[in-house]
C-alpha cells in the first residue's frame, strides 16, 4: 500500500468525472459472474436512505485521520452505530495487488503486487475488477479489528446518488483514510485512474459489522448481502 501524495489531491481536483461504466464480468479468481447493479432493483436502499442514517457521528475513533500524506490537518473521524462503522471523505485510488493491464508499475507509480487480504486461492486481490475499500492499518487511534471488521467485511460506499457494494480488501497507512480500489470507483462513475482520479470529496463508506463474506473475491456475494445488511441498517428489512 503506497503512502499517498498531496500532490494527488490536487490531480483529483482538475479530473474528470466518468460515466457510468459496468464492471468487469468477474473477479480474479471468482466464477459467480456480475452481479445486478443496485440502481436496475427497485428495492434498492438509495443513497439518500443511507446517508439519513449517517448523519451524526458518534465517534469511535480516539482521533481523526488524514485524507493525504500531505494535508495540513487531520479531519475525518470514524463513526460507529451499533451495526456498522463509517466515515466520510475523499476517494484516492488502490491498484495493488494483482498486475492488470489497468493496475501496474506503469500505470501506477506507488503499485505494490500485493494485497494485507488475499483471495481464497491465496492471491492477492485484482484491484480493477474487485469492488473494495482500503482501511488504515491499526494504530491508537484506531483499529478496524475491534470493530468487527476483517478483510471480507461488506462496505456500502455512497456518492452522489450512487450506492455500490464491495468489501474491505486492503490497508493503509496507519494515519491517512478515503481510499479504495480501481473497480469501486469505476462503478462509481468517479475516474480510476491510480495516478491522476479519485474524488476530493463527498464519498461516504459504511463497514457493516460481522459481515464477512466468503471468497472474498465474490462480487456476487458482496452485492447480495450488502443490499440486504443495507435494508436493515435503514429499517427496511
Amino acid at each position: 500500500m503506497r503512502t499517498r501524495m498531496l500532490a494527488l489531491t490536487s490531480a483529483v481536483c482538475g479530473a474528470a468525472l466518468l460515466g457510468a461504466a459496468a464492471l468487469p464480468a468477474s473477479a480474479s479468481g471468482s466464477s459467480s459472474g456480475s452481479a445486478q447493479e443496485p440502481d436496475a432493483d427497485a428495492g434498492v436502499v438509495t443513497a439518500a436512505e443511507l446517508l439519513a442514517e449517517v448523519r451524526a457521528c458518534s465517534r469511535i475513533s480516539k482521533g481523526r485521520y488524514r485524507t493525504d500524506s500531505g494535508s495540513a490537518k487531520a479531519t475525518v473521524p470514524v463513526c460507529g452505530t451499533r451495526d456498522a462503522v463509517f466515515w466520510k471523505a475523499d476517494m484516492d485510488i488502490d491498484c495493488d495487488g494483482r498486475k492488470t493491464r489497468a493496475c501496474n508499475r506503469k500505470t501506477d507509480p506507488y503499485f505494490l503486487p500485493e494485497t494485507a487480504f488475499q483471495s481464497s486461492r491465496g492471491e492477492p486481490l485484482d484491484s480493477s475488477a474487485l469492488p473494495h475499500v482500503v482501511v488504515p492499518g491499526p494504530s491508537k487511534v484506531w483499529d478496524y479489528r475491534k470493530s468487527g471488521l476483517t478483510g471480507g467485511s461488506v462496505v456500502a460506499v455512497v456518492y452522489r446518488d450512487r450506492v455500490r457494494y464491495g468489501v474491505i480488501g486492503d490497508t493503509g497507512p496507519t494515519g491517512i483514510i478515503g481510499e479504495a480500489s480501481y473497480a469501486m470507483a469505476k462503478a462509481l462513475g468517479i475516474d480510476p485512474d491510480p495516478s491522476s482520479g479519485g474524488a476530493e470529496s463527498g464519498v461516504t463508506y459504511i463497514a457493516f459489522k460481522n459481515s464477512r463474506i466468503s471468497p472474498i473475491e465474490s462480487r456476487a456475494r458482496a452485492q447480495s448481502r450488502g443490499a440486504a445488511l443495507a435494508r436493515e441498517f435503514v429499517g427496511r428489512s
